[in-house]
This record gives C-alpha cells, sequence and structure tokens, in this order.
C-alpha cells in the first residue's frame, strides 16, 4: 500500500475522496460543453480541463461559510467546490435566465454567488485581483477574520492590476491569498516569452511577502501550500503568492486552434500526466477507491451533468427587456 499523504496534512479519507468527485465533476461538465458548442448549442467554452486539481486542492483549504473567493474565468473546479453545481454552469453556458452569475448576461466563466462568497468576475483579466485586495481590507474592517482568494493565470501575472493590487496587500499585510495557475500559455504566447524571472513565485519578494512555487497537479500538495497561506492571513501575517504549476489540456477557448503554437507531442505527454489518473492512482493504492466506489462516482456525475444539460437547454431565456436591470437604481 502507497505511503499516505492526506492525512498528515489535515485531509480526512472523505475529504480527498471529496475531492475526486469535484473534479471528476468539473472534467465532465467541461466535456460536456464542448460537445455543446461544438454541436452549435452554446456559443463558448472556456476549459479548466488539466487544471482541477490546482483549483479543488486550494477550495479545500479554506473556510467555504467564512472567506470569500475572486476566480479567474477557468475556475470551474474551483467554484464548484465552493458549492456552486453543474446545473449552474450549464444555465451560465446557454446563457439563460436562471443562470446565477450573471441571469445569462455574461459569457461562461464569469463567475459570481453571493450565497458561495464569490465575487462577481468580469471580462477584461486580472481586474478580480484588485477588488479582492478591496475585499480583504473591508474584511478585516468590518473586524470578519475572512481571507480572501484570487486566481489568474501566469499570463496574467504581467498585468498593472496583478502588480497594484500585490503592492497594496503587501503594504498593508492584507489577508489575501494570490493563487496563479500557471498552465504554460498565455493564450498561445509561451512562459519563455512572458516573464524574465525563473518563476512566477519570485516576484512575491518584491511586495514583502513570501512566494512558492508547487506543482499544481497534486491536490494535496497544493492543499497543504494553500492552507499554510490560509493560516498565515488569517493570523494578521499578510498575503502569500502560489504558482501552481500545470496545463492546459485543450484550446485556450473554444475560438481557439492550439495546433498553432503547441506541438501535437508537448498535449500527449501533458495528457499522460492528467492530474485526475494521478489522483485517481493515489486514491487507489492507499485503498480508499475501488473500482465499485469509482464506478459510483464516475455515474453520479455523469448523471448530474446529463440533468444539468437537460434542465438548462429547456430554460427559458432572460426577457429581452431584462437587459436594463441592474444598470441604473431602481
Amino acid at each position: 500500500m502507497a505511503e499516505n499523504r492526506h492525512q498528515p496534512v489535515g485531509l480526512s479519507d472523505q475529504q480527498v475522496l471529496d475531492m475526486y468527485a469535484i473534479m471528476l465533476l468539473a472534467r465532465k461538465a467541461d466535456e460536456r460543453m464542448w460537445l455543446l458548442n461544438r454541436a452549435g448549442k452554446i456559443p463558448f467554452v472556456i476549459s479548466c480541463q488539466g487544471q482541477e486539481a490546482a483549483q479543488v486542492g486550494a477550495a479545500f483549504a479554506f473556510d467555504r461559510k467564512n472567506d470569500y473567493a475572486c476566480p479567474y474565468y477557468r475556475d470551474m473546479g474551483f467554484v464548484m467546490a465552493f458549492g456552486m453545481t453543474a446545473r449552474d454552469m450549464m444555465l451560465s453556458a446557454f446563457a439563460k435566465a436562471e443562470d446565477p452569475n450573471s441571469g445569462g448576461r455574461q459569457m461562461p466563466g464569469h463567475f459570481g454567488s453571493r450565497k458561495h462568497n464569490i465575487l462577481s468576475g468580469s471580462s477584461p483579466v486580472t481586474t478580480q485581483v484588485p477588488h479582492a485586495v478591496g475585499l480583504a481590507l473591508a474584511g478585516r474592517m468590518d473586524g470578519k477574520n475572512s481571507v480572501v482568494f484570487t486566481s489568474f493565470g501566469e499570463g496574467s501575472s504581467n498585468q498593472g492590476d496583478f502588480h497594484e493590487g500585490a503592492n497594496f496587500a503587501g503594504v498593508h499585510k492584507l489577508p489575501v491569498v494570490f493563487f496563479c495557475e500557471n498552465n504554460k500559455y498565455a493564450i498561445s504566447v509561451p512562459l519563455s516569452k512572458q516573464i524574465a524571472c525563473e518563476t512566477v513565485a519570485d516576484r512575491a519578494i518584491g511586495y514583502g511577502f513570501p512566494g512558492v512555487s508547487i506543482d499544481g497537479n497534486d491536490p494535496l500538495e497544493v492543499y497543504k501550500a494553500t492552507k499554510e497561506a490560509v493560516d498565515r492571513a488569517r493570523h494578521g501575517e499578510g498575503p502569500t503568492l502560489i504558482e501552481a504549476v500545470t496545463y492546459r489540456l485543450v484550446p485556450h477557448s473554444s475560438d481557439d486552434d492550439d495546433r498553432a503554437y503547441r506541438s501535437r507531442e508537448e498535449v500527449a505527454e501533458a495528457k499522460s500526466k492528467d492530474p485526475i489518473i494521478r489522483f485517481k492512482s493515489y486514491l487507489t493504492e492507499v485503498g480508499l477507491l475501488t473500482e465499485e466506489l469509482d464506478k459510483e462516482i464516475n455515474d453520479k456525475a455523469a448523471r448530474e451533468v446529463d440533468e444539468a444539460t437537460e434542465y438548462a437547454e429547456n430554460a427559458p431565456y432572460p426577457q429581452p427587456e431584462s437587459a436594463l436591470l441592474h444598470v441604473y437604481g431602481e
């Protein structure tokens, strides 16, 4: 039997099985969206595939009742771990009136949920970072002792929003976890052409707080690093920058052809290290996941995605006049 790595970092057997189930649900929902897009039923997909371990591992380190999330557009695994459902994702993909993120107003991947403490996202990349820093300041002023998660791609770490947010959070020692999901490509631009430093994590020292670079394909390593960052923040020690090194297994979006900028061999190599398959192997080796249980988890996820798709496809679209809501005070 393999070495048990989850209990030493503070995760129960049930929690790691829950992690696996959410990673799998996010993957199946994402795969379904690609099929729907190619069938002409939904206009756009921006994927979490390959990054589920980073997202779900991080989410489990937070107090989901008291903490806040300002995720980026790929973070379907994260928001599902925070309580959003496959139905929520599909309502958004079909742009239906019941879409909890925006009532069908925004593209998919613009997550937002008041009841799940997820701040609404916007289309320009990295704008969620200064929002997260403001949220952390507000939480401190209100005496809530909450910690704020904000994520972004490595391309976004080159934006002014990231630098201003990180600098302000560092100066004021705010309870923020800056979580960079480094999937090696800013759309088509490889990491080597994006940054001159060794790692994105190296940038943290300039703002006066720790930065760590970790294996983003291992949810246990991600959980451990994020939990340490959350605890630091909660104890008044300020922010942390975490760089979770991962890989995007599919094109940037449904409008992108990644064959133009990366080889099929490179993608195949990454797929051979798929974080879901890797985590399944770990759970099997430590004796938690049997074939029967794995089938049960897979079947449940497939059923949820089927039901969510059918519900969302048949749900009503927003009324045209609803476009005028939430623009001016009623």
